[in-house]
C-alpha cells in the first residue's frame, strides 16, 4: 500500500510522530519533512531508503535523540518532551551505531547499565535488577561470554551484547540503527533472530533501520520506505516492495522472487533503473 505519509494514529496508547520536520541545525537543510508516522504496537517496524534518505534522522528523532523544528512525537498519550529522562528510559530501548564500551568493560557489566533508568544514584542492584540481567544474557545466548571483555568480542558478539543491555531496560519500545551493519551472514541472522525473539516472545515493539531489503521482506511486519526525507510508502513487506517501489525510492530495476516452499521472497535488483521518478 503506497501513499504519501502515514497518518498519525490518535489514540491514548502507542507511539506517533506527528507533523515532523528535523534539521541537524539551524541554516543547515532540511532532513524530515513534515511527515507524521505511526508504529504498529507489538510488531516490528523496518525503516528503509537511500543513504541520506532520513531514515536514521527519523528514528532519532523518535528516540528524542533528535528535536524536532515543528511538529511533536507522542508516546502513550504524551509528548515526549515532556518525560524525564528516567521515565523515557523506562519505556524506550535504544541501540545505534554511535555505542563504545569503555576498556576493560565485561559482558555482564555492559548489560547491568541496561538497569540505569530503574535505579537511583548510588544505589545497590536489586534482585529484580539481576533477574532481569540474567533474563537478558540468556535471551542473547551470551550467558557464556558474561565475563568476557566487551573489546574482546567480534563484531557479531559484540552486537548481541549491546541489544542484550537494551533488553535488561525491560521497555516496551526496542529502537535499532542498523544492528547489522558490518556483520558477516552468520551473525545478521544471530541478530535478527533475536530481534524477532524479543518481538514474539515478550511482545516488544520493534523498530530498526535496515539496509539490507531482504533482511526487511524476511523479518519486518510492517515497512516504511524514505526517500529525501519523505515517506512514499509504507505498508506490509509485499506491499512495499515492488518492482515499482524499488525504481521510485531505490533508482534500481529489481526482480521479485518468491520461493514457493519457504513463502518468503527476496529482491533481486539487475541494475540501475534507466527512468526514475520520486512520485509514487
Amino acid at each position: 500500500m503506497n501513499h504519501k505519509a502515514k497518518p498519525a494514529n490518535a489514540t491514548e496508547t502507542g507511539l506517533h510522530g506527528d507533523c515532523l520536520t528535523v534539521r541537524y541545525d539551524r541554516g543547515l537543510p532540511v532532513v524530515i519533512d513534515g511527515q507524521s508516522i505511526a508504529i504498529p504496537e507489538g510488531r516490528i517496524t523496518a525503516l528503509i531508503g537511500p543513504n541520506g534518505s532520513g531514515k536514521s534522522t527519523l528514528l532519532k528523532t523518535l528516540a528524542r535523540q533528535l528535536t524536532p523544528e515543528t511538529g511533536q512525537v507522542v508516546l502513550d498519550g504524551r509528548d515526549i518532551a515532556s518525560l524525564s529522562r528516567l521515565q523515557f528510559a523506562r519505556r524506550v530501548g535504544m541501540l545505534f551505531q554511535e555505542n563504545v564500551a569503555p576498556a576493560g568493560l565485561t559482558i555482564e557489566d555492559l548489560v547491568y547499565h541496561g538497569r540505569y533508568g530503574h535505579r537511583r544514584l548510588f544505589e545497590s542492584f536489586t534482585p529484580e535488577d539481576r533477574a532481569a540481567v540474567e533474563h537478558a544474557l540468556q535471551m542473547a545466548d551470551i550467558v557464556h561470554l558474561r565475563h568476557r571483555p566487551v573489546g574482546r568480542l567480534s563484531a557479531g558478539q559484540k552486537q548481541l551484547a549491546w541489544i542484550a543491555m537494551a533488553l535488561a531496560q525491560e521497555t516496551q519500545y526496542l529502537f535499532l540503527d542498523e544492528p547489522t551493519t558490518f556483520l558477516d551472514l552468520a551473525h545478521q541472522f544471530d541478530v535478527m533472530d533475536l530481534i524477532h525473539k524479543l518481538n514474539r516472545k515478550l511482545g516488544k515493539t520493534v523498530v530498526l533501520v535496515v539496509h539490507d531489503l531482504n533482511l526487511a521482506a524476511r523479518y519486518a511486519d510492517h515497512i516504511f520506505a524514505l526517500r529525501e526525507g519523505r515517506i512514499v510508502a509504507y505498508g506490509t513487506p509485499p506491499e512495499v516492495l515492488t518492482v515499482e517501489t524499488l525504481r521510485s525510492v531505490f533508482d534500481i530495476e529489481a526482480h521479485i522472487v518468491r520461493d514457493e516452499g519457504t513463502g518468503l521472497f527476496f529482491c533481486v535488483p539487475t541494475g540501475k533503473a534507466r527512468h526514475t521518478t520520486t512520485e509514487l
